[in-house]
């Protein structure tokens, strides 16, 4: 599911960065799983000392967060989402980010369904040194 959501090359890499780089902040993921015990969806989050929007520090964060198309729209995003949520809550979290890329409608839309409001637009840039 990790692949279909971020590109193969960047996959190993950006796991060992989510991981590593939450130390000592926490990270959690939570999974959904189908009657025959596949996996159907899965959201990491994690905290972040800032996230854009929010006023308070630390801030729960959406790091990743994919459902499996043939079960969006069925609850089981939003079922992970409050579970996201519940955790950063528990550490201390007032508020949750998220990020969504500018052309992924599909997630712009159900981060607005479950309360999330957009904040900003923002295009990256980077160069090779």
């Amino acid at each position: 599911m990790r692949n279909l959501l971020i590109p193969a090359e960047d996959h190993g890499k950006e796991i060992d960065d989510f991981f590593a780089s939450r130390w000592p902040q926490p990270a959690a993921v939570f999974v959904a799983e189908r009657s025959d015990g596949r996996l159907a969806a899965f959201i990491e989050v994690g905290t972040r000392a800032y996230a854009e929007g929010c006023e308070s520090s630390p801030v729960g964060y959406i790091e990743a967060w994919w459902v499996d198309d043939d079960l969006r729209r069925t609850g089981i995003g939003a079922a992970l989402v409050r579970a996201g949520e519940n955790w950063a809550r528990e550490r201390g979290c007032t508020e949750m980010g998220s990020d969504v890329l500018l052309d992924n409608k599909i997630s712009q839309d159900a981060h607005r369904a479950l309360g999330y409001e957009e904040v900003e637009r923002v295009v990256c840039y980077r160069r090779t040194l």
